[in-house]
């Protein structure tokens, strides 16, 4: 039986629940992109089925910003997803600070290996700065989800480095979070 994997591409474009920008870059654009390139390859792998909380670039969800997360959650709850993977571009007022990272509900979790095994895969695949896995419950797409759920911060917009490699290369940012699925479920 196929997994079924919910991909969030955080954040929408204007302003309710809008997300940073820096070096040029929209954080939704990004977060719509390499949701959309991993929706895409995780298709055309029997072994899955994928949704996606946006269907198309100018989609805004909600109409805040609570109303904007709640509607990302249900959607992924209805449909009964397996996993949860919320795609977020990060932002800092030091540009040097640079990296991937993911987020989950509780340490020592499916979430939380799942989320290893994502950040590994987007360090080997983008040549990113490995910044681990950290807890945040507060966050809520992690707590209201019925599911394993990972929030996946790509890399920082503020820094030029990692806003170019999401800028030139967005898929290999995605094929890493394939990759680490794929440690994850043993298929690799």
């Amino acid at each position: 039986m196929a997994i079924k994997i919910f991909i969030d591409q955080g954040h929408n474009p204007g302003t309710i629940n809008g997300g940073a920008s820096g070096n040029g870059l929209s954080e939704e654009q990004v977060n719509f992109t390499v949701g959309s390139m991993l929706a895409d390859l995780l298709d055309s792998d029997p072994r899955f089925i994928v949704r996606t909380s946006r269907m198309f670039p100018q989609q805004v969800l909600g109409t805040s910003t609570t109303d904007s997360l709640h509607s990302r959650v249900d959607m992924a709850n209805y449909w009964g997803a397996d996993y949860f993977i919320s795609i977020h571009s990060n932002y800092n007022t030091n540009p040097s600070i640079n990296g991937s990272e993911a987020y989950v509900y509780q340490r020592n979790s499916g979430a939380w290996y799942l989320g290893e095994d994502i950040v590994a895969g987007i360090v080997e695949q983008a040549n990113m700065k490995d910044n681990f896995v950290r807890t945040n419950p507060s966050l809520y797409v992690l707590r209201a989800t019925q599911m394993p759920a990972v929030l996946v911060e790509l890399g920082y917009l503020s820094n030029a480095g990692d806003a170019q490699k999401l800028r030139d290369d967005p898929y290999s940012f995605a094929y890493g979070i394939y990759v680490g699925m794929l440690t994850y479920f043993n298929f690799a």
